[in-house]
């Protein structure tokens, strides 16, 4: 027969891993629950429940980057543009924050931090196609406004004419970089 105190001890380290379990299932669950909350628009309450994640893990940086999502989703840029940047600032590794910022600074036609930051991306993740896909759509961005700056020099250039018609038409619709 075992001595007491071993089973005892014994059964508190079998409940604590099945705690820890138990916390980690719920954990992926929260991550679910936010990004379905996202995708049919419930904002408000995909923001309680970042919220209430980040109450007790305040470092998780896949909650955090959802914070980001929900931030932006609900038109705070300036707030998501935060998030993201001390993800950047503490998790280096990342490419998805730094991603994410280049489709913020898009969107406020901020087109050289958007360029930097797709750079950044690639260069920790070469293997990032979203990235890359955006880095060219950002490079196509930048070329056009080069273009239209030479026409608004020069108007009878008919070479940059046809390269900002050319663009214009490859930026259209899809002039938006993809996040994650």
């Amino acid at each position: 027969m075992l001595h007491p105190k071993f089973r005892f001890s014994t059964v508190l380290r079998v409940l604590a891993a099945g705690a820890l379990v138990a916390t980690s299932a719920a954990y992926a669950d929260d991550y679910s629950d936010v990004n379905q909350l996202l995708r049919t628009g419930k904002l408000t309450e995909a923001q309680a429940k970042v919220d209430l994640y980040l109450a007790v893990k305040p470092r998780d940086p896949q909650m955090r980057f959802l914070k980001s999502s929900v931030q932006s989703a609900s038109g705070h840029p300036a707030e998501a543009i935060t998030t993201l940047t001390e993800l950047t600032q503490e998790f280096p590794e990342l490419p998805e924050p730094y991603n994410n910022l280049a489709v913020l600074y898009a969107g406020q036609n901020d087109f050289d931090k958007a360029r930097t930051a797709l750079e950044m991306a690639v260069r920790i993740n070469p293997n990032y196609a979203t990235a890359h896909e955006n880095l060219g759509d950002i490079y196509a961005k930048l070329a056009s406004q080069s273009y239209s700056k030479s026409l608004q020099l020069n108007a009878n250039n008919p070479q940059a004419s046809k390269k900002v018609a050319l663009l214009k038409d490859v930026l259209t619709p899809a002039a938006v970089p993809k996040v994650k």
